[in-house]
């Protein structure tokens, strides 16, 4: 259990975290920006409706439940022989000109106050590196946080004609006294012809408040696919971000959220298409019980330039209690003529109809429900291809639907 003196979030911090990890010059120089940024830097934006605000952001203790010089945490890096897994201090180390070229390409680290405190504070990572020409599966970092707070980072380069699956984990260890917080930064370079799929499965406590950022760049004939699963946190904020730069260039966000007692998820999926022929799918599925609330929006956003342009978004939510609450909003923002897309969100309840159809047929009425829930994921189920993901996320549902009363 922690029971230090927490340390400030100030510049005497920024410079012992960035000394004690032996970084270069650089690297401190955008800490100290990003510090330096915190006092104009606004906070994310989030959804509004006639008289609230559902995601208040602003109103957490931040020097409360930061203490980066008391960070704690296991981590598990692997992977295949053919790929770089380096935890990031020892990136820096080895491939300091990489790293010096890619740290914040993707992700600005002054896109809002919470990447900019991630930027300024982070203390652990992974770098992963995937060579021209290199087909690679099965990395996996496991996180298990053992502190009051955590702030972590990950870049992922993939060369060009390269492909690789990535699975990332979080999960809490040791115990700590009152609330913690969590702080995830991923960013992703695809090249030319290159394929990543990215799954992350968020599993930690719930006295813990989580702020994700995922942000992708994709050049021509890239592909990147987020599969982003939240069962975990008090509140989560998790923004996916797709940037479709290069001609014919794919992504899909598949989201995926089960909340329950006093959740609270706020998600974002956004894809920006900003080169000729280019393709998205954005589809979530989330499930909210007892007294748990979601938030999510979707933007699609074609640019001038993004002639033949393919965009879709689908967004469901089901709700299992009559206290629960959700809200989605969907956004299409078209700037070229030349574009198919849609867009939905539902919010509902499990069909009477289907509940009929199984009960009439002799299955108890907790096992149909709890069977139409499973069922309703089996559209994100099937886009995972990392079998440890989709087994693990699996098995969260199935013992949150049968621990129901």
């Amino acid at each position: 259990m922690s029971t230090q003196v927490h340390a400030s979030i100030d510049e005497a911090t920024v410079r012992q975290i960035s000394d004690e990890l032996d970084e270069p010059e650089w690297l401190l120089e955008t800490r100290l920006e990003a510090l330096e940024a915190l006092d104009d830097t606004a906070f994310p934006d989030v959804i509004q409706t006639p008289g609230r605000k559902w995601t208040n952001l602003e109103g957490l203790d931040y020097e409360s439940l930061v203490d980066p010089l008391d960070a704690a945490e296991e981590k598990d890096q692997v992977g295949p022989d053919d790929v770089e897994v380096l935890p990031f201090a020892e990136a820096v180390e080895e491939h300091g000109d990489l790293l010096e070229e890619r740290f914040g390409s993707v992700v600005d680290p002054q896109t809002n106050y919470l990447t900019a405190l991630s930027t300024a504070l982070f203390t652990t990572g992974t770098v992963i590196y995937v060579p021209e020409g290199v087909d690679a599966e099965d990395v996996t970092i496991r996180t298990t946080m053992n502190s009051r707070s955590l702030f972590n980072y990950t870049l992922v380069v993939a060369e060009e004609s390269s492909s690789v699956t990535i699975l990332e984990r979080q999960e809490t260890g040791d115990e700590v006294e009152g609330n913690r917080y969590y702080s995830g930064i991923v960013e992703v370079a695809a090249a030319e012809n290159s394929y990543i799929q990215f799954g992350n499965l968020q599993d930690l406590d719930e006295t813990t408040y989580t702020y994700t950022l995922k942000e992708a760049t994709i050049d021509t004939y890239g592909t990147v696919d987020w599969i982003d699963c939240n069962v975990g946190s008090h509140l989560t904020k998790s923004s996916v971000e797709s940037h479709l730069d290069g001609d014919s260039s794919e992504s899909k966000i598949v989201g995926a959220f089960y909340g329950h007692n006093d959740q609270h998820f706020d998600i974002d999926a956004r894809v920006w298409h900003n080169a000729e022929h280019t393709t998205a799918d954005l589809v979530t599925r989330g499930v909210i019980d007892d007294e748990a609330r979601s938030v999510y929006e979707g933007v699609q956003n074609v640019g001038r330039e993004a002639w033949d342009t393919n965009s879709y978004q689908r967004e469901n939510t089901l709700m299992l209690s009559d206290e629960s609450e959700a809200d989605a909003s969907p956004k299409l923002i078209i700037n070229n003529h030349d574009t198919e897309a849609s867009h939905s969100a539902t919010v509902g309840q499990v069909s009477a109809e289907d509940m009929f159809y199984m009960t009439s047929r002799g299955v108890p009425e907790r096992l149909a429900k709890n069977m139409l829930v499973e069922g309703f994921y089996v559209p994100v189920l099937e886009e995972i291809e990392v079998e440890e993901l989709r087994e693990d996320f699996e098995g969260r549902i199935r013992d949150r639907l049968q621990a129901r009363e």
